[in-house]
């Protein structure tokens, strides 16, 4: 069976699964695993990875609502090396200070792939569930859409033009870099009815609210925040906009909340806040302009 499916069976069997992380006693505890394969494409650096791999679990955290507390990470590899050991360790350690949270440590395993496993925790006692969306609400998104796939791009022109390698790769892996959106989060989370990251992209993570909210949507294409990076890549508007959509990795967070909550949640933080669409019947399904949006994403494994 494929990742969503496994995921599927261990939710009929474990009453708490289901949203981007574990909420016990105010305690949220969410973990990620990524591999050198499928996770980090040739060219990146380990102190992207540290970075990327350490905020894929903070997203998580971000998605509930919730203040980040510390993050640990278990790092596994053929052999040691000091320097990318090191890097890992500071880029790990640096998307945590850009978030007020702290990187704390974890353990290290001798592997035959380079392989990351990370946990982060946060507390909050108001979290924010992917169940709770209502017709009337408006759907909202963070940032920028796009710039994974426009890093993997840029890996891969690196690759093939060895003169402009070197500027191509620190594009991409700069590109690679996310913020996790653990201020825009809290700021929502007071008044979102539902939250999720979009590290599935957005179009599976719009279907995977709709199913736990038992209601639809109906998004606006024009008022998609696509990030430049994408249409410097592509060769036409559908081309960018297919993979702003579908490609996901972009780990933004996905919304919904009542309209006249939207003035509350932009004064209460800096946060750079998309209106994209709008909740409506779940009989009325899933659009985008008008036409359904297919349920594709990124999927692992």
């Amino acid at each position: 069976m494929d990742e969503r499916a496994a995921l599927g069976l261990l939710s009929d069997e474990l009453a708490a699964a289901g949203d981007d992380a574990a909420v016990v006693d105010g305690l949220v505890v969410t973990t990620d695993m990524l591999h050198e394969r499928t996770d980090f494409p040739n060219g990146t650096t380990r102190y992207t990875a540290g970075w990327r791999a350490v905020g894929a679990s903070l997203s998580d955290v971000a998605a509930m609502g919730a203040e980040a507390t510390a993050a640990v990470a278990a790092y596994a590899a053929p052999e040691f090396d000091r320097d990318e050991l090191l890097d890992f360790v500071r880029g790990a350690s640096d998307v945590c200070e850009r978030v007020g949270t702290e990187y704390v440590g974890g353990d290290l395993d001798g592997h035959d792939e380079f392989t990351v496993a990370t946990t982060a925790i946060g507390r909050t006692d108001e979290p924010v569930p992917r169940s709770g969306a209502r017709p009337g609400d408006i759907v909202c998104v963070t940032g920028t859409l796009g710039r994974s796939a426009a890093a993997l791009e840029y890996f891969e022109r690196a690759a093939e033009r060895a003169g402009d390698g070197d500027r191509l790769r620190e594009r991409a892996n700069d590109l690679f870099r996310f913020e996790p959106r653990i201020e825009t989060g809290r700021a929502l989370a007071p008044h979102a009815s539902a939250m999720m990251d979009s590290s599935d992209g957005l179009a599976r993570s719009l279907h995977q609210l709709a199913e736990a909210s038992g209601c639809g949507f109906a998004i606006d294409s024009d008022r998609l925040p696509i990030d430049d990076s994408i249409r410097d890549v592509t060769d036409s508007d559908d081309e960018a906009l297919e993979l702003a959509t579908t490609f996901g990795e972009d780990f933004e967070l996905v919304a919904t909340l009542p309209e006249d909550a939207l003035a509350a949640v932009r004064e209460t933080a800096d946060v750079s806040l998309s209106v994209i669409g709008v909740v409506c019947e779940a009989e009325d399904g899933l659009t985008m302009d008008g036409e359904p949006l297919s349920d594709r994403g990124y999927t692992h494994g």
